[in-house]
Order: C-alpha cells, then sequence, then structure tokens
C-alpha cells in the first residue's frame, strides 16, 4: 500500500501560512513597518495605493542587507531577531517568528531594494508569488525598500473577501498610527494615492498623539507616570469630560509593542470610577515598560496578545497610577474632611501685609464719677427682658424714650367690619359641557410605568410601549423620508459650532456629507482636524450635533455601505437610536400621547428600526385568565 502522507511543497506551506499572518493588506503594512523599526531606522515612509490593494511600499534609512541576507529573508523561519527557545523570554525586537517576508512573498508580486552602509552596490530581488524571477546588482541609497504589489493575485478567493477601500484604509491607518505611536523618536511619513497623509518628525510621547490625532488633543490630555520594581507606566489619560461612546483611541503599549487586554482595559475603567457618564470609553495612551522575561508574546501570530507575570500586581498599580493623575491634576474631585474651609485667607487679602491697629481714647471719660451727663449710656428700644444697654465712645445726649406703637392706633373702632362678598369676572365655570360617560371615557389616558414603558387602553384590553423603540422607529421614519422625498428643513445657528475630529474620523465625514446635508445639516468649512457646522435638523438641539455625529462614526467605522439607499438606511438608523428618548426618562402625559399617536401614525409601526418589537398588546381576557382560579 502506497503512503498517503507526504511533504507540502514551500511555496504551498507558504501559502498556508499567510492565512495566519496576512489577512488584508493592514497586515503587510505592520509587518514591513515593525521590520523597518527592528532596522534601527530612523526615517521610515510609507506609500500605499488604492488602500493597500494594489501597492504598499516601506521606505527605510535603516542598516540594510548584504547580498546572502537579502535572499535568505524570503525563506520561512529565517530570522535575525532570534537564535535560541530561549531568546523568546528576551525579545526587544518586533519580530521573531521569520515568516512574515515569506508569507508576503507568497501571495504577491514583491520587490526588494536593499543596501549596506558600508557596501558600495545593493541587491534588487523581484519575486512573484515565492518564485525568484530576478537578482540584481543596483545602486541604491543605505536602507531597504519592500514594494508589494497587486496582493492575493493567486488567491482570488481571499482578495474577493476584501472590504471596501475606505474599510481597508482605515485599518491601514491603524496600523500605521500604533506603530508611530509606539516610536515617537522615529520620522515618519504616510502617502496614500500620491496625497501626503501624515508628516511626523522625530518628538516626544505628547507631541506625537497631537500630531496624529488632532491639534484639539493637546488640552485633553493628563500625563501619567509612575515607576516600581515590576512595572514603569508612562502615557496619558484623556479627561472624563473628552470621552467618547466609541472604543477608538485606546492603546496600550508594552515594551514598545502595542497590545489589546481587556483585563488592563478594566483597571483604567476601574479608575474612573463615577467619573464617567454610562456607556461613555475614556481615551488613553499608555506606555508600559516590563521585564522581557515577564511576558510571553508568542500566544498569536499578530503578537497583539500578551500574556503576564503577575496580572493582579499591574491592574493595581495601573489602575492606582491613572487615579493619582486625575486627583493629582485636580481632574477628579478631591474630598479632604480634615481641612477647615473657614479658616482659608481669602484671595483678596492673600497678598496684603497686616497693619498696626488705630485707637482712640477718650481722655474726658470718669467712670467714677456721679455727672448723669457723662454717663455715655442710651437705652436700646429693642431687646427682650431686661433692657440692653451699649457704650458709645464720646459725648452722647440722654435718649428721651419715644412712645409706644399702640398710641398710633388710638380713637380707631376696633370691632370687627362686616366684609360683604366680592363677585369676580373670571369666575371658574364649574358647568360641564360634556356628559359624565363621555368625561370618564376622556380621563382614561395614557400611564408611564418604571419610566419605561407606557401603557394605554384600547377597546379590548391596553397597549405596552416600550417609549425609546417606539421613538426610535418615529425618528428613523422621518429622517428617511427627508433624505429620500421631502427636503429637510434646517435651522441657522447664531455661532457656527467648531467639532475637531482625527484624520480617519475626518476622512469618514467628508465621505457622509451629502447624506447628512440632506438630514438639515449645512456645512461651512471643513479643514484637516475640525468641521464648521452653521446649520442643523430642526428635530436636533445645539448639545446633541456632537453626539449623533460620534454616534454615526461608531456605526460606520466598519465601512460605509456602497449604494445610497444602504447609506441612508444606516445614517437615519443611527441618528434615531442617538436622539431617542432613553429609558428612565420621565414623560408628561401629552408627550406619552404624542409617541403612541405617532407611533401608530408609522409605516411599520410594529418593529423598530433595529427589528425588535415597539409594543405588545394584552387582551381583557387574556388578564382574566390570569386571575382564574
Amino acid at each position: 500500500m502506497s503512503s498517503i502522507i507526504q511533504l507540502l511543497p514551500d511555496h504551498v506551506a507558504n501559502q498556508i501560512a499567510a492565512g495566519e499572518v496576512v489577512q488584508r493588506p493592514a497586515s503587510v503594512v505592520k509587518e514591513l513597518l515593525e521590520n523597518a523599526v527592528d532596522a534601527k531606522a530612523t526615517d521610515i515612509k510609507l506609500i500605499i495605493k488604492d488602500a493597500g490593494k494594489s501597492l504598499v511600499q516601506v521606505i527605510d534609512n535603516g542598516m540594510g542587507m548584504n547580498v546572502t541576507d537579502a535572499r535568505l529573508c524570503f525563506e520561512r523561519h529565517a530570522t535575525s531577531k532570534i537564535r535560541q527557545a530561549e531568546d523568546l523570554f528576551s525579545l526587544h525586537t518586533k519580530g521573531f517568528r521569520g515568516e512574515a517576508l515569506a508569507s508576503i512573498a507568497a501571495i504577491a508580486h514583491m520587490e526588494m531594494k536593499t543596501k549596506q552602509d558600508q557596501d558600495e552596490l545593493g541587491t534588487h530581488i523581484i519575486i512573484e508569488g515565492s518564485k525568484f524571477v530576478s537578482q540584481e546588482v543596483a545602486v541604491l541609497p543605505k536602507g531597504t525598500s519592500f514594494a508589494v504589489k497587486n496582493l492575493f493575485f493567486n488567491i482570488p478567493a481571499r482578495r474577493n473577501f476584501l472590504k471596501s477601500d475606505t474599510v481597508e484604509f482605515r485599518h491601514v491607518m491603524d496600523e500605521f498610527q500604533r506603530v508611530a505611536l509606539a516610536h515617537p523618536n522615529i520620522h515618519f511619513t504616510f502617502y496614500h494615492n500620491g496625497s501626503e497623509m501624515y508628516n511626523l518628525p522625530a518628538a516626544g510621547y505628547r507631541q506625537r498623539i497631537v500630531g496624529i490625532m488632532s491639534g484639539k488633543t493637546n488640552e485633553k490630555l493628563v500625563p501619567v507616570n509612575e515607576d516600581t520594581e515590576i512595572i514603569n507606566v508612562q502615557g496619558f489619560v484623556c479627561k472624563p469630560e473628552f470621552a467618547k461612546k466609541s472604543r477608538g483611541e485606546q492603546f496600550f503599549f508594552v515594551n514598545d509593542r502595542f497590545i489589546k487586554s481587556g483585563y488592563l482595559h478594566h483597571a483604567v475603567m476601574a479608575a474612573y470610577d463615577g467619573l464617567l457618564k454610562d456607556g461613555s470609553q475614556p481615551s488613553y495612551f499608555l506606555y508600559l515598560q516590563v521585564p522581557p522575561n515577564t511576558i510571553d508574546i508568542n500566544i498569536h501570530p499578530t503578537k497583539t496578545e500578551i500574556k503576564f507575570d503577575d496580572e493582579q500586581a499591574l491592574y493595581a498599580i495601573l489602575r492606582a497610577s491613572i487615579k493619582h493623575s486625575l486627583g493629582q491634576f485636580n481632574v477628579a474631585p478631591v474630598l479632604d474632611f480634615d481641612r477647615d474651609a473657614n479658616l482659608d485667607t481669602p484671595y483678596h487679602y492673600k497678598d496684603l501685609e497686616a497693619e498696626t491697629p488705630t485707637i482712640q481714647v477718650d481722655g474726658t471719660f470718669n467712670p467714677f464719677t456721679d455727672d448723669k451727663t457723662n454717663q455715655h449710656y442710651s437705652k436700646s428700644s429693642s431687646g427682650s427682658g431686661s433692657g440692653s444697654s451699649s457704650y458709645s465712645g464720646g459725648y452722647s445726649k440722654r435718649v428721651e424714650p419715644t412712645a409706644s406703637w399702640e398710641s398710633l392706633y388710638v380713637g380707631l373702632n376696633t370691632e370687627s367690619i362686616e366684609s360683604s362678598p366680592f363677585t369676580f369676572e373670571n369666575e371658574e365655570v364649574t358647568s360641564s359641557l360634556f356628559n359624565d360617560d363621555e368625561v370618564e371615557q376622556a380621563s382614561q389616558g395614557t400611564y408611564q410605568i418604571h419610566k419605561k414603558y407606557i401603557v394605554s387602553p384600547i377597546k379590548s384590553g391596553m397597549v405596552i410601549v416600550d417609549q425609546q423603540r417606539a421613538h426610535q422607529r418615529i425618528l428613523y421614519e422621518q429622517f428617511l423620508l427627508n433624505m429620500t422625498v421631502n427636503q429637510a428643513s434646517s435651522q441657522q445657528l447664531l455661532f457656527p459650532l467648531n467639532l475637531f475630529y482625527s484624520s480617519s474620523e475626518m476622512e469618514l465625514i467628508e465621505e457622509l456629507k451629502p447624506s447628512l446635508e440632506t438630514t438639515g445639516f449645512v456645512f461651512e468649512e471643513a479643514q484637516t482636524d475640525h468641521i464648521v457646522i452653521s446649520g442643523i435638523p430642526v428635530n436636533i438641539t445645539e448639545s446633541e450635533v456632537s453626539l449623533v455625529i460620534e454616534q454615526l462614526l461608531s456605526d460606520l467605522q466598519d465601512g460605509i455601505p456602497a449604494n445610497s439607499y444602504s447609506q441612508n438606511d444606516t445614517i437615519a438608523k443611527s441618528m434615531a437610536k442617538s436622539l431617542a428618548v432613553k429609558t428612565g426618562s420621565y414623560l408628561t402625559e401629552k408627550e406619552q400621547d404624542n409617541l403612541v399617536n405617532g407611533l401608530f401614525a408609522c409605516k411599520d409601526p410594529n418593529i423598530s428600526p433595529f427589528q425588535k418589537p415597539t409594543f405588545i398588546t394584552m387582551r381583557v381576557e387574556d388578564i382574566d385568565k390570569k386571575f382564574a382560579l
């Protein structure tokens, strides 16, 4: 019987490995940028076309490779980062598997140019699907350049699974930001389709964060700094009032490597306990330095998950350091029960010098004389019990007592005066315009239960309406009607709103601008980091504008639908979700009636825009069955 187990060819093994390492163009960007950082480059350029589907190119001025290394780097498990298994617990580099370049070369057209500083000539290699097409000597500058073209050209199924250019570009942007934030000492430049997206010179952590996010980020940051034996925490957290609903600007870096950790995120949230609104997420940029032998990075091929030796200690230190920073910079309220506020010096007295008080002495005063004129006393007409007396410095005449207040009313007849009844023109009408049964029927209005449900009686029983879902359905149909049929009305603002966003969010807003204008928004101008809004829809208040746009960006972070109807539908759903009355809100009887009437005036009142029931009906027969024995 012939053997059935065979050794896979190298190009097949590389394609299988590529499925783990390279899921999308952003994975290529991450691997090439990290290789450039490991090469000790001080200037790195990233150039992409069509969100990385057509081209991903990374150019660095690092140490470069000689001819042998240039050919060997495309082999599987060939790496310069480690030599033995023990090196995995003392890693100081980004990569260590030796799989990235081999995996990328297996599924794309790849071109590499590299040269070391001491060499006169460099090496130019072209690979297509793991096959070496050419290797030549070339005149090149110091460093390495990788150009990856036509990603997944030989795996069309994987290429078809890629999202739209907008979504893929956002993933590329995320990977670039993570590497650039981790290494502020490197000059990064980012180009997309010929236009410059970022130009980040070497700077400190704060300047790099501001350069990537936006100019207004600087005023939001609160520094965090804590140095202990097991961990060194540096970085910044944002003030509670700038918290967002979406989890976008949250970065953990362990030994200059971006990681994701729900456990450490919980520590940050615990430090903000009591300072955030429900559902809000604080932004933070935290750099953790731990001994390399206390962490295990070799868990997942993406290397974004790390196992710590003592997670509980890291949790406690991180939570305490953030809480200390929020209190130190007067972001969090501080209660000091030992302090007496009455002892505080007022601000306008703080810098004044003490003055010697002036004393006036009456030289003629003699307490032993019997002369009445020298007794400087005056009776007080107020007080209870024995009369109180007060001393007045200087000579004063005796004050004669005044007549009592009863003398003002002498001669008046104190007998009660008969008052005749008065009549008023606006006397309340007590007669009824309706029959008693009609009044009883009209008094049966709606009732709110637990500030969540609205109960309305009907002939067959009663209707119980979920107020939040019902309002979502009403607003959803209103917005959709304005965007597709009617021209939405807009209210102009006296003072235009300036809203600041990151560069990736600004690109998303630019794409959404035509659809938002149909709902009633009026945009004056759009800069690189902020937009100016001069008009808003009539059913939105000025304070709700930022919440609506923030919710919209959160809902569309996975991509904008291609066709216009799906795009309008998504925007209408997002705005309805953010503007609908929330569970726990008190509604007056008139608001309850309007909500119930508005719901049943909708085209589809049975379900909310998110396919959940808006109301249930309970018949009298069903209620009778509950009481039946």
